[in-house]
């Protein structure tokens, strides 16, 4: 599909639009994080393929490089079942969260105190 649909992104960001099903089971670990298409390039590999001509063969293949940016958790959120669907329960914040990383969380960053984000902390 490389570039296709030929038309203006509607969002800068990309977003996840699904998830895997939870499986209680297993620990809890990331199901989903961004990455971007930052070119594509070609590869020779041997083809494995039984059955095949190119079998045991040289083949040329197109591949995507994808950009991920580093990851850093600044929180997580608790669910809970209700009859309409899961909600959330409360947030829990890092405490290591820098500066910058703060100021992403309002519109308007020196107007607000220095209050202003520590009193949503939930420990």
């Amino acid at each position: 599909m490389a570039f296709y649909p030929k038309k203006r992104a509607s969002r800068h960001q990309g977003r996840v639009k699904a998830f895997p099903k939870d499986d209680a089971s297993k620990p809890v670990h990331l199901t989903a994080f961004l990455a971007y298409k930052a070119g594509m390039t070609h590869i020779v590999r041997e083809a494995d393929r039984p059955g095949s001509k190119i079998n045991k063969k040289e083949v040329v293949e197109a591949v995507t490089i994808l950009e991920t940016p580093p990851l850093v958790v600044v929180g997580a959120v608790g669910y809970i079942e209700t009859p309409f669907g899961p909600r959330a329960l409360c947030n829990v914040w890092a405490q290591h969260l820098s500066e910058e990383c703060r100021r992403r969380f309002y519109k308007n960053c020196p107007s607000i105190t220095a209050r202003g984000f520590y009193h949503r902390l939930v420990i």
